[in-house]
């Protein structure tokens, strides 16, 4: 029988700016990463689950680990 399984990742890292409102700081923040000036390293990982979803089924039981 084959399963089909679905890993997620949250992955999270600080990073200071300098603006003057948060709206600018988001927008900072948003062309910074697409720029990608702020990279999240592989080992900034917060959390990390995984579901088993049968054949049968369309739910998944989520699983940390």
């Amino acid at each position: 029988m084959k399963y089909t399984t679905t890993t997620e990742e949250t992955v999270a890292k600080d990073f200071e700016i300098e603006a003057n409102s948060a709206d600018e700081a988001y927008e900072t923040a948003e062309q910074k990463h697409k720029d990608g000036e702020f990279v999240l390293d592989p080992g900034d990982c917060q959390f990390k689950q995984i579901a088993i979803t049968a054949p049968s089924s369309r739910t998944a039981e989520w699983r940390e680990f």
